[in-house]
């Protein structure tokens, strides 16, 4: 369904220096610099999948998903999304995917939705009574009804964010790509739309390249993830993979009946807290069951608990341990 070799994009930006010298001189004589903002992506996309696409601000996320869905052309590689060069903007290829960008919106400001959604089926050339029925449908999903007869205007930003979903899914793509679906939104709204984008995949076998700073979004949707890196693909495979990649060590969580001294389980791992009758240590994966054999033997344990440390906190120390 998606297909990505070698795929790169480089921006020439203006190189101006400050104050009044330096705009003269850029008025006259315009520097530029080379911006890689995508270097050498590969990787394919089966049709149905969910991908989780990853990186920090900047990383090259945005830029990608605009080159997927033919908004900007890439500076080098071979792109190819259901079939067809993004690009070259095909009218069928355009019928078969929709980008959603969370901090971008489709529906006028002023009007409901309802009349936003119309002009959208007229644009598709999708007729008045499958117009209606895939609202009826799609309002259901997102559990909309009289929001969508109120100006846009007044919608709480969750109920906004649903109304985008939907008129950007009304022509029925195969293909999403969704650039931060949930930014802005509460814990409750983010819930909503994550059974929603699941619900959808599984009903229409949609493809879906999913981007969020949300870790809760990845985690509930997505099986596979792609981490991107100053531009670069840093991973391609199972979120767990990932985990263990970043992660070569576990936590282990213990409360203690007596509390012990600093020092005295340093033995045992990394010693990242200890306070009282509570600790928590990083052991290396291939001693685990060892450590915690000895943990159990030699100390009066009230309460274990081993876990991988949270992804977030591993791609932020990835991104904070590689300097641009």
């Amino acid at each position: 369904m998606i297909q990505a070799k070698g795929l790169s994009k480089t921006f020439h930006v203006a190189d101006k220096q400050p104050g009044l010298a330096g705009t003269l001189r850029h008025l006259f004589k315009r520097q530029v610099r080379p911006v890689e903002a995508v270097r050498e992506l590969s990787f394919a996309i089966e049709p149905g999948e969910m991908v989780g696409f990853l990186g920090a601000n900047g990383a090259g996320k945005t830029t990608t998903l605009k080159m997927l869905s033919g908004l900007i052309h890439p500076s080098a590689g071979h792109l190819e999304v259901a079939g067809y060069r993004p690009q070259q903007r095909r009218e069928r290829f355009l019928q078969q995917v929709t980008l959603v960008m969370g901090n971008r919106q489709q529906l006028m400001w002023d009007l409901p939705p309802i009349d936003s959604l119309r002009v959208n089926a007229a644009v598709y050339g999708i007729d008045a009574m499958e117009t209606k029925r895939r609202i009826h449908t799609l309002a259901e999903m997102l559990e909309l009804g009289e929001e969508l007869h109120r100006p846009v205007r007044k919608l709480s930003l969750g109920q906004r964010m649903k109304a985008e979903l939907l008129a950007a899914l009304l022509h029925r793509p195969a293909v999403l790509f969704l650039d931060e679906p949930t930014l802005g939104l509460d814990v409750n709204a983010q819930a909503r739309v994550r059974e929603f984008l699941a619900d959808y995949n599984q009903r229409y076998g949609a493809t879906v390249l999913l981007t969020s700073h949300y870790m809760g979004d990845i985690t509930a949707l997505c099986e596979r993830v792609l981490l991107i890196h100053q531009g670069r693909l840093f991973h391609d495979g199972p979120l767990d993979a990932l985990t263990t990649r970043l992660a070569p060590c576990r936590q282990v969580r213990l409360e203690l009946r007596h509390p012990q001294e600093h020092g005295a389980l340093d033995r045992f791992g990394t010693v990242e807290f200890h306070q009282g009758h509570h600790l928590r240590l990083l052991v290396p994966r291939d001693q685990l069951t060892q450590q915690v054999s000895q943990l159990l033997q030699q100390f009066e344990v009230v309460d274990l608990e081993v876990s991988d440390p949270p992804i977030e906190e591993l791609i932020g120390a990835l991104f904070n341990a590689q300097p641009s």
